[in-house]
């Protein structure tokens, strides 16, 4: 259920206007996203891989220009792990990780990819050097993957810690 409210009385726009900002049920929206896009439930699998994937190939790349990052440890692995009994599946990497912040942007906000910010700065470097050679284009990736995991999930957590960084995080959600 999608509801518009007024941000304030005085937020009005140009031609006289008021603004209104949307709002979502966030457990509708889930359900709509993830089913939407998937037609099988067992997809959640491999898009959970491929973030875990995508978080090692960050953490290889970063290491490249600062080495402390990998720590010693340059052997980027997935494990998948499942304990019947209790009903959960463990996917665990040794990838970049996350920090508070990217916690906060990433998967608490609905559809925001990285591949995103990363086509709107390439978009802007491309427009500070007046660069018209071909078009960004980066497939694929929509920033919703990981929400599939609410589809046969009735909580996902999170535990994570950004490579180079001492404090860890855990993000948790019933998707409500």
């Amino acid at each position: 259920m999608a509801k518009a409210k007024s941000k304030k009385a005085s937020d009005k726009s140009a031609s006289g206007g008021e603004r209104h900002q949307f709002q979502a049920e966030v457990s509708r929206l889930l359900n709509i996203v993830a089913n939407s896009l998937y037609s099988e439930k067992e997809i959640f699998l491999r898009e959970l891989i491929s973030n875990a994937s995508d978080a090692c190939d960050r953490l290889r790349y970063a290491a490249v220009t600062e080495a402390s990052l990998a720590a010693g440890d340059s052997d980027y692995r997935i494990d998948i792990s499942f304990d019947k009994a209790a009903r959960t599946l463990t996917l665990t990497d040794n990838g970049i990780g996350l920090n508070h912040q990217d916690l906060i942007d990433n998967l608490g906000t609905i559809a925001r990819s990285g591949t995103a910010a990363f086509i709107d700065s390439v978009a802007e470097a491309k427009k500070e050097k007046d660069d018209t050679s071909g078009d960004v284009n980066v497939i694929g990736q929509f920033g919703v993957g990981f929400y599939s995991a609410f589809m046969v999930a009735d909580e996902v957590t999170v535990t994570t810690r950004k490579a180079g960084e001492d404090e860890g995080w855990q993000w948790k959600s019933d998707g409500m």
